[in-house]
């Protein structure tokens, strides 16, 4: 069974800068991809990145674009999300999230696996 643990989130002023990761276990994530997710309060849950965990191909949303990266180290079998420029309306919980397909798709119903979530809260 595909387990998803994710930290890394935190407390920072904006213009920080924070690292998430998330550790994968229970599966076989060659033909996987994976994505981070975010939820503020009263908002649906919505795609930040995703990278295919075999040919390492990324995909990030717009708005984070300039500021966020997500890498994957196949050794570890885990994914990061490094942010940077942190800004108020960054903060939410964020989501790791992996589908047994080598496609990252942008919509929360084509994952299978979620993680916990991590807190992340940017104060201005």
């Amino acid at each position: 069974q595909v387990q998803l643990v994710e930290s890394g989130g935190g407390l920072v002023q904006a213009g920080g800068s924070l690292r998430l990761s998330c550790a994968a276990s229970g599966g076989t994530f060659s033909n996987y991809a994976m994505a981070w997710f975010r939820q503020a309060p009263g908002q649906d849950r919505q795609f930040v990145a995703g990278i295919t965990w075999s040919g390492g191909g990324t995909y990030v949303t717009n708005p984070v674009q300039d500021r966020f990266t997500i890498s994957r180290d196949i050794a570890k079998n885990t994914m990061y999300l490094q942010m940077n420029s942190l800004k108020s309306e960054d903060t939410a919980v964020y989501y790791c999230a992996a589908r047994p397909a080598r496609v990252v798709t942008t919509r929360r119903q084509d994952y299978d696996n979620w993680g916990q979530g991590t807190q992340v809260t940017v104060s201005s």
